[in-house]
């Protein structure tokens, strides 16, 4: 596998995942929960008897994925929690929360993106997908916290902190504490799933290994906005841990400043180019 170069501004907010989807805003009226009983039992069909299996045997071909630590999340299973993971992968990280929560079907907190596209919408949500409305609706803001409350009851919620895909990247990105009020509102545990690679030795390509560590426990002794921080702090150490443990970086991740002068002078070339053909 060719190394890749990839040049950075802020590791908060840049992505790389390349998907160019234009982004739609989400309907004053969204459901985050579908009323409907029999779309309901069809998304249930939908992840355990069709996507789940083909989960599965994806991430096993595409990259001989296991998990260590899988058993720490069983004794919760019917009281609900969250699972905080490094986002560094497209469909990997579609899937890889169903195989640490199996045989729960987790719900995952994503960018609006993944609700934009019509003849995927549906699929999308039906798998579990919910997106974070815009800032300047309140009420769908409200719909969305309850129903993050009402799926961790007794569900699993999952929640990519980093928030951006920066592909295969073996470090841990900073990340805010923001996300980690829902665990804090709910009084539910947290368990951080860091995955981490290795060169595979006959196909070529990575192997992934995923590590789940927790539980971790909101501290109903300190006030809510400090519970958000030791949690946070709490998972980030976790994943900087286990993130050590990868001994193959398939792609590099530079400060935007490292940009070598000649790298630099091609990208203007480029956009004079296009300047020019417009």
């Amino acid at each position: 596998m060719k190394q890749k170069t990839f040049y950075y501004t802020d590791p908060l907010t840049d992505d790389f995942a390349g998907t160019n989807i234009k982004r739609k805003p989400l309907p004053a009226d969204y459901q985050y929960i579908p009323k409907c009983w029999l779309r309901r039992a069809a998304a249930w069909v939908l992840h355990h008897i069709i996507v789940t299996p083909i989960a599965f045997v994806y991430l096993k071909i595409a990259s001989g994925q296991r998990i260590v630590g899988r058993k720490k999340v069983h004794p919760y299973r019917k009281n609900g929690y969250f699972i905080y993971g490094n986002h560094t992968r497209a469909a990997g990280d579609a899937f890889t929360p169903t195989m640490v929560a199996f045989p729960r079907k987790p719900y995952i907190i994503v960018n609006p993106d993944a609700v934009s596209l019509p003849f995927l919408k549906r699929f999308v949500e039906d798998l579990g997908a919910m997106p974070v409305p815009d800032t300047d609706s309140l009420q769908l803001q409200k719909r969305f916290v309850r129903a993050v409350q009402q799926r961790a009851a007794k569900g699993v919620v999952a929640i990519y902190p980093e928030a951006h895909i920066w592909p295969l990247c073996t470090e841990i990105r900073p990340f805010t504490d923001v996300s980690f009020a829902y665990p804090v509102r709910a009084q539910k545990p947290v368990f951080a799933f860091t995955t981490t690679y290795r060169k595979r030795k006959f196909w070529g390509g990575v192997k992934a290994t995923v590590y789940v560590d927790g539980p971790f426990f909101p501290d109903d002794n300190l006030p809510p906005q400090e519970q958000k921080q030791k949690l946070r702090d709490q998972v980030y150490e976790a994943m900087c841990r286990r993130s050590k443990l990868s001994d193959y970086s398939p792609n590099r991740f530079v400060p935007k400043t490292e940009q070598p002068e000649q790298d630099e002078q091609t990208i203007q070339d480029e956009q004079l180019s296009q300047e020019q053909q417009h």
